[in-house]
Formats: structure tokens, C-alpha cells, sequence
């Protein structure tokens, strides 16, 4: 299956229409593994996914989940943590049990053991079926950026000054973000047996017309998705602004 690209409208629709896909995912495999994001491109699927939980009762509670990233030095109950994000803006709103969703340990004392630890408990748990990812403006997936080899596992990584400058709005000051992560690698997202990628807004525009020229390269790490059977790309318009139109291939939801 070659990459899968779905035009919407806005923002809300990229949002339903990534929420649906994974809520067929889990009433197709109620024991799916979920491969979680971050950030506010997700936010919108996370909030149709509880709003669906509530009024159609679709049930988390065989599902795993382990998510892309955290901050180094950030513990979880920090508010700019990704798994206080994770708990607050979707976990508190599902049946899933909390010892069945995994995010990277941004306090632990050994990163690089810590890496391989969650290396092992991704294939522990069978591998990820769906994996959500958004896009950077860089083009980075996950915490990948510009330059990571496409053979990465589980890593480390020195965060680049344009990704913290970013995310400095969910900080007080550029001091406050911190300067390294533990990111699943590219290698590791490789191994998921389907992505779904989304964009929303023209500051992603960028990005987009570059991984839709489809030149694979590292220096920019979302390319690595052409290497993969099963991709589908949910994106706006304004995401999508600096395609030409008649290079726009768009396929049926």
C-alpha cells in the first residue's frame, strides 16, 4: 500500500477523521497497542476520542499505549510533561487502566538504559499497530531531528533551537524548555505496522511540500515515512498551501 493522502477542510475535520481511524482500530483489536503524540495537532482526535467514549461507549480497557517522547528532566507530574499531557487530556477521559499506557521516564538516572528499556517494552507488548504522528516544522517526527539516521532506536537527542523555540509558548521563557529528550527513533516508528500522520495550519506548509516531493533524505526525518507500506497523511488546506494543485494526489477516506 503506497502513502495515502486525505485533503480535509480545517483542523476539526483532520481531527474526526484521524479519531475515526483509530476508533475502528481498537473495536477491530480491542488489545491494540496505540502509538501516542503529543502537542496541539492531536489534540482535537484526542477530544473526539473521549467525546466517542462517552456517547458510544467504545472501550479502552485491553488497550496499551506508548507514546512518542518526554522532556528530559521533567517528571510527571510537571504540567509541561507528556505524561502529565497525556493524563490530563486523555487517559482521565477513557477506561483505559493507567499501568497499560507507557511513556518514556524523563527523571530516570540511566537515559540510555531507559532507551533500551522502552526498545524492549515496545516489543514486549507485540509491536505498535497504529502509530499517531504530527510533523515539525523542521519536519521532525517525534523528537527526530534534521540529520537523525533513519536506523535510530529509542534515543537521546539534543532538541533544536527552532523545535524549544516551538514549544516556548507552553513555557515561560526559552530557559524553561528543556534542551534534550528521549525520543522513539525513526527506526522504532518504522517498525509500527501502520502511521497516520497529521498537519494543520500553514506554518506546516513547509514541511509538507518537502515530504510530498518525495526525496528521502535525513535531513528531513518525515521522508522516512515513504520507506513504510501503510502511511496515511491527514492534512488541511493550509497545510498543504505551497502544493501545486495538480500535484495533489488526493485518495478517498
Amino acid at each position: 500500500m503506497a502513502m495515502k493522502l486525505l485533503k480535509v477542510a480545517d483542523y476539526a475535520e483532520m481531527s474526526r477523521q484521524a479519531a475515526d481511524i483509530i476508533i475502528k482500530q481498537v473495536k477491530e483489536k480491542p488489545n491494540a497497542v496505540l502509538g501516542l503524540a503529543t502537542g496541539s495537532t492531536v489534540l482535537g482526535v484526542y477530544r473526539e476520542l473521549a467525546a466517542d467514549h462517552r456517547q458510544h461507549g467504545t472501550s479502552y480497557r485491553l488497550v496499551r499505549t506508548v507514546n512518542l517522547d518526554e522532556y528530559v528532566g521533567l517528571g510527571p507530574d510537571h504540567p509541561n510533561s507528556y505524561r502529565y499531557y497525556m493524563n490530563q487530556h486523555l487517559f482521565a477521559q477513557l477506561d483505559i487502566p493507567l499501568h497499560q499506557t507507557h511513556v518514556p521516564d524523563g527523571l530516570a538516572a540511566d537515559l540510555d538504559e531507559e532507551c533500551r528499556r522502552y526498545e524492549r517494552l515496545i516489543d514486549e507488548l507485540g509491536g505498535i499497530d497504529l502509530q499517531l504522528l504530527g510533523i515539525g516544522r523542521n519536519g521532525h517526527i517525534g523528537f527526530n531531528e534534521p540529520g537523525t539516521p533513519f536506523s535510530s532506536p529509542t534515543h537521546v537527542v539534543e532538541l533544536a533551537e527552532s523545535t524549544r523555540k516551538a514549544n516556548v509558548r507552553f513555557f515561560g521563557s526559552l530557559d524553561d524548555v528543556p534542551r534534550r529528550a528521549i525520543t522513539m527513533g525513526i527506526a522504532t516508528i518504522l517498525r509500527s505496522r501502520r502511521i497516520v500522520l497529521l498537519a494543520s495550519g500553514e506554518e506546516k506548509a513547509d514541511a509538507m511540500a518537502r515530504l510530498l516531493e518525495g526525496v528521502v533524505t535525513p535531513d528531513l526525518p518525515a521522508s522516512a515515512l515513504h520507506l513504510h507500506p501503510d502511511v496515511t497523511i491527514i492534512a488541511d488546506c493550509e497545510a498543504l498551501s505551497l502544493i501545486p494543485k495538480e500535484k495533489r494526489r488526493v485518495d478517498a477516506p
